[in-house]
């Protein structure tokens, strides 16, 4: 099945310039999100604090929420979900206890169900927030050593420096939605990584052998032919992943829609990289290299 049925011929390496403003651009944006934020992009999982999903049998206006919450005198951040059914409150691990029953209590009419209730101490936050640096870098080393056994270093390091890029695009991209940063987005990220350096091998493997086929020509004629042939198998990967993926956002529960739009908006920026970023650094070292033999 092909998406495409005849091979184009679109020079993406001619537009590599505008790929690369455009991924500078989200970079940048995705950067000052996160250093704009701060410590309020954490989730519970890194800062520690309590965390209570409660869902009722009808909808729940959400300033009465907010009314009940404040006349406890307890600080908290309230996400609602299908239509105000539910709510996702967030704040200090020993509060939660008393806002579950005065909850319960004021809208026993609704009958309220804890969906989900924890609580996660300082300690295990800064735990947790150390694990999921490492568990990134790891899988990211792991990337470099093995395309660079299975194609060339550089081939290894472009994977990587474009996996570096999905990654801090998609992260910055969760925190302008709105989105705290927890495990499950660890999780999310790390799919991503796996996701997104498939497309990006398939695309090096087709170079690889057209460099033996096409002996002689550019190398840049060598890379455009290489996309444009494995175009309609990535497209089609892609566009089928990601009516899945936006299938459990828009079908599934309050519990994954920060994972489901994660790994969203990763098969996008994913796709676009292995095209728009990995191959023309490749072509960038490949011109660097010949600049220095001369």
């Amino acid at each position: 099945m092909k998406i495409i049925k005849k091979v184009p011929n679109i020079d993406f390496m001619g537009l590599r310039k505008v790929g690369y403003r455009l991924s500078l651009f989200l970079i940048i944006l995705s950067i000052f999100s996160f250093f704009f934020k701060g410590k309020d992009s954490l989730g519970i999982d890194f800062t520690g604090g309590g965390l209570l999903n409660i869902y009722f049998s009808k909808p729940v206006p959400i300033e009465e929420v907010r009314k009940l919450i404040k006349e406890t005198n307890v600080e908290a951040s309230i996400q609602s979900y299908e239509s105000n059914r539910g709510f996702i409150i967030r704040t200090r691990s020993e509060f939660i206890a008393k806002i579950r029953e005065k909850i319960k209590k004021a809208f026993k009419e609704y009958s309220p169900d804890v969906r989900e209730e924890r609580s996660i101490g300082p300690v295990v936050g800064k735990l947790l927030r150390k694990q999921a640096t490492l568990a990134v870098i790891f899988a990211l080393a792991g990337m470099l050593f093995y395309l660079g056994w299975r194609f060339e270093w550089i081939f290894g390091t472009s994977a990587v420096l474009t996996l570096f890029h999905d990654v801090i695009i998609t992260v910055g991209m969760c925190i302008l939605a709105g989105r705290k940063l927890s495990v499950p987005l660890i999780a999310a990220f790390l799919t991503i990584v796996g996701y997104s350096v498939n497309d990006t091998i398939v695309v090096f493997d087709r170079i690889r052998e057209n460099l033996k086929l096409m002996r002689g020509e550019p190398f840049e004629r060598i890379i455009n032919a290489s996309i444009n042939q494995t175009l309609s198998r990535t497209l089609l990967t892609s566009l089928t992943t990601l009516l899945a993926v936006l299938s459990l956002y828009f079908l599934g529960s309050a519990t994954i829609k920060d994972f489901s739009f994660a790994i969203a908006v990763g098969i996008v920026i994913g796709t676009y990289s292995s095209i728009f970023i990995a191959s023309p650094l490749v072509l960038a070292w490949r011109k660097e290299k010949r600049k220095k033999r001369k």
